[in-house]
């Protein structure tokens, strides 16, 4: 059974160990594969970017190829007019088309650029038409326009074509109410034509594929110029984080005592409790080492008391006695030092919590102590006072000036607590102060009584381990504890203040 224990506790132990280096192993891992902040930025503002300059250019595309779409119907519209203004009708209906076309790729077989008109038993084509079949088919009322593109045909490709509704005024000339035969032409109705000027894309597809082509390269560059400065930006920006680590790794090693800055308003606060953390680690490792000194140093004496009596070789009565007697003093000490030791001091961090409950059930312990005396402990509590910190260390700072409170006291003890600090602070402070009736402590011994290892009444019984833990705790918490007289009551007052941050 014992070896089945052992085999289990070794198994224990074995993972115990593998889980304990498992941590440092990931954290390293990670801290390897983890991409830095930079990275991380610089990665995020490249794909907002190219995101961005994705969607500039299409939108820019798709304005040039509206912009350009309407300069060709612009185009082909002037092409229309100047058509139309080298055109006539003679006496008989029929249009009359002048050889001067308004552009020479007209006259050019295949150029791009085709004109046509459709009437009534008649249909012209340009030149450059000639031999093609061309999609100049609809049909339009007088003063109708209408564009239309690409129009898709299979010889030439996509086209642009603008076409026109026309009519012509009978130009028979009236030489009289009875003129015959040429009264009932004038009569006729007059003839209606509709106009074709069409275009291929070709044109338009050179004119995006330019624009495109210096569009990317311009929005490109562009973008790796602004990826850069933004880097650089980035770098600059984050400059004080680096310089926290620097100062970390310094404190690390040694070599620094704390953060010593100076930072920007945004770090102000995360350094400002960094170096708290780091002042109570260093108290406690200091208080730590003064406790273990202070019990080392303290038990001589009971021990070396033990060993002369031995030596002495007494009556056993006599030893018995002493023996007893330096036992005694030996578990007041060590009892004084643990309690030293306990209280875990400031936490930049810890969630206030009321002492009004607390501070009762104090006071009532108390009252049933010294009952005798028949001392009445009066409250002042500030229903919005909270403490910050070990639950510990608040009882024990109540508990040392409480019982000390009600040790001198005549009748009377008051406890008065209340929240300090402004609208400025981060975390608000608190106050803490016990008055009593009692002969008070005298001026010159005020200051003696919150000196390290002083001892006296801090050891009777009753006092608890007094008020050179009060003070401690107090240093510990960067806070301060006063004495004075109470103007009330006549007898000591003591305030333990908590500043705020």
């Amino acid at each position: 059974m014992a070896s089945a224990q052992e085999s289990g506790s070794a198994k224990e132990h074995s993972e115990k160990k593998r889980t304990t280096g498992r941590p440092a192993l990931a954290r390293s891992f990670l801290s390897a594969r983890t991409p830095a902040i930079t990275t991380r930025l610089i990665f995020a503002s490249a794909l907002a970017l190219s995101a961005f300059l994705t969607l500039t250019g299409w939108a820019l595309d798709r304005a040039f190829e509206r912009s350009a779409v309407k300069a060709i119907q612009l185009r082909l519209q002037g092409y229309f007019y100047s058509l139309l203004q080298e055109s006539d009708v003679n006496v008989k209906g029929k249009l009359l088309l002048s050889d001067r076309m308004p552009q020479a790729d007209f006259d050019r077989p295949a150029s791009g650029l085709y004109a046509g008109v459709r009437g009534p038993d008649f249909y012209w084509l340009s030149p450059s038409a000639l031999g093609r079949e061309m999609p100049f088919t609809e049909a339009l009322t007088p003063g109708e326009f209408s564009f239309n593109g690409p129009v898709a045909t299979e010889a030439i490709g996509n086209m642009y074509v603008f076409s026109a509704g026309v009519t012509f005024e009978n130009n028979v000339p009236n030489n009289g109410p009875n003129n015959g035969p040429n009264k009932a032409a004038s009569d006729a109705p007059a003839p209606t034509f509709t106009f074709y000027v069409a275009e291929t894309e070709r044109s338009l597809l050179q004119q995006k594929a330019a624009f495109r082509s210096t569009l990317t390269r311009y929005l490109g560059g562009f973008g790796l110029l602004l990826l850069f400065v933004q880097g650089l930006l980035l770098r600059l920006s984050l400059n004080p984080l680096r310089h926290v680590a620097k100062e970390l790794a310094e404190v690390e090693r040694g070599t620094a005592e704390e953060l010593i800055g100076p930072y920007p308003s945004e770090l102000a606060g995360l350094t400002s409790s960094l170096n708290r953390v780091i002042g109570a680690e260093r108290d406690n490792l200091k208080r730590y080492r003064n406790t273990l000194g202070d019990l080392a140093h303290s038990l001589k004496t009971p021990l070396a008391v033990m060993r002369g009596l031995l030596d002495s070789e007494p009556e056993k009565a006599q030893l018995i006695a002493g023996t007893e007697e330096q036992i005694r003093r030996m578990n007041e000490i060590v009892a004084y030092q643990l309690a030293r030791a306990a209280s875990s001091g400031h936490q930049t961090f810890a969630a206030p919590m009321a002492i009004d409950k607390n501070a009762e059930e104090i006071v009532q312990s108390l009252e049933k102590v010294y009952a005798v005396k028949g001392v009445l402990c009066e409250f002042e509590l500030d229903e919005a006072a909270r403490f910050h910190g070990e639950l510990g260390d608040v009882m024990e700072v109540l508990g040392n000036l409480l019982d000390n409170g009600f040790k001198w006291a005549k009748s009377r003890v008051v406890l008065t607590t209340r929240q300090i600090g402004n609208a400025k602070s981060r975390r608000m402070g608190l106050e803490i102060c016990v008055e009593d009736d009692g002969p008070g402590i005298p001026e010159a011994k005020m200051q003696d009584m919150l000196k390290r290892g002083v001892r006296g009444d801090e050891r009777v019984h009753g006092h608890g381990i007094g008020l050179s833990t009060v003070s401690n705790v107090m240093e510990s918490y960067q806070g301060q504890l006063n004495i004075d007289r109470s103007p009330e009551l006549g007898g000591a007052r003591f305030s333990a203040v908590f500043p705020p941050l």
